[in-house]
């Protein structure tokens, strides 16, 4: 299955030199726990654990932090018509939950995590067991 079918389209980006006390506020607002970094094609991601370890675990002013000052700027991403399975390599290989997807030429497109392949894994499953208890013999 191609990940533009399990994409998000609705990812949330900001720019390298928005304020670090913006993107928490803009977390919060859209209720998303990343925010993907842009610069006319993705650069990098900000995850709330990144402004936990950066800001308050290094007892930062968020008034003086910029997004690159705390993204993560060995961004991987994925383009739309790769399959599952590579997204969940890719996401294993370098121990990621989120891979920004582009398109053929480099651009956003949407954002798929390791909940959303977790989520497709799950109802999967349920239906493989749907087709195991129609076809069980009755005890």
């Amino acid at each position: 299955m191609p990940i533009d079918n399990l994409a998000r389209s609705d990812v949330v980006t900001a720019s390298i030199d928005e304020p670090v006390h913006e993107l928490a506020a803009m977390m919060h607002d859209e209720d998303v726990g990343s925010i993907v970094i842009t610069d006319d094609e993705p650069v990098g991601i900000v995850t709330d654990r990144d402004l936990t370890m950066q800001v308050l675990g290094e007892q930062a002013d968020p008034d003086e932090l910029m997004a690159e000052d705390v993204m993560s700027d060995d961004l991987q991403t994925i383009e739309h018509d790769a399959g599952f399975y590579e997204a969940t390599e890719l996401m294993s290989e370098h121990g990621i939950r989120r891979l920004p997807v582009t398109d053929a030429d480099g651009a956003l497109q949407g954002i798929i995590t390791a909940d959303d392949l977790n989520e497709l894994l799950a109802e999967e499953h349920q239906a493989l067991a749907n087709v195991i208890q129609a076809q069980r013999p009755p005890y």
